[in-house]
């Protein structure tokens, strides 16, 4: 029905979205839609209505998670620099609970990952410098880092082969 975008399953998690947009491109450059109000009201069950979005500004080996909750829908991308990219299962009943999967988040490259509520959200900066932007939809009031799960970066049981031994992390994080 939409044309502005193609939309997959992650390969270990078929409740993780990646959408890809169609690019226009010409000699200035590219122009894309990364978000379009009735494709995600229409395409996904249930309805997703994003209410917040936030920009985080990150320098270089800058590594944010693995953060999330159990009520709110994230539509994560690079809108510039490079981001590796992890998502991770954090519903205790899951079969895949604490699994993860990765993605190479880039400018150059758009591309959207959609998590449902109880999947953790983590990134690591690659680039020198990144800007990346969470779009959120929930019921009712957004839940801040007090009403969210956080797991370790290095937690031994998750297993996320991070590409660097020591990045830049918030006290939260350590």
């Amino acid at each position: 029905m939409y044309n502005d975008f193609k939309t997959k399953s992650s390969l270990i998690f078929p409740e993780v979205k990646i959408i890809k947009p169609k690019i226009f491109k010409d000699n200035r450059g590219f122009l894309f839609t990364d978000y379009l109000d009735s494709f995600f009201k229409e395409e996904f069950t249930p309805s997703l209505n994003f209410i917040h979005s936030k920009n985080a500004h990150n320098n270089a080996k800058v590594l944010r998670g693995i953060h999330g909750d159990f009520e709110s829908y994230k539509l994560v991308e690079c809108l510039y620099g490079e981001i590796y990219q992890v998502v991770v299962d954090c519903r205790e009943n899951s079969l895949t609970f604490l699994q993860h999967d990765i993605f190479i988040l880039n400018h150059l490259n758009p591309e959207m990952i959609l998590m449902p509520p109880g999947f953790g959200n983590a990134f690591l900066v690659t680039s020198d410098y990144a800007v990346y932007n969470y779009k959120l939809a929930y019921d009712g009031t957004y839940n801040d880092h007090d009403k969210q799960f956080t797991y370790k970066w290095n937690d031994k049981r998750i297993n996320i082969n991070w590409p660097i031994k020591e990045p830049v992390l918030s006290d939260r994080d350590k």
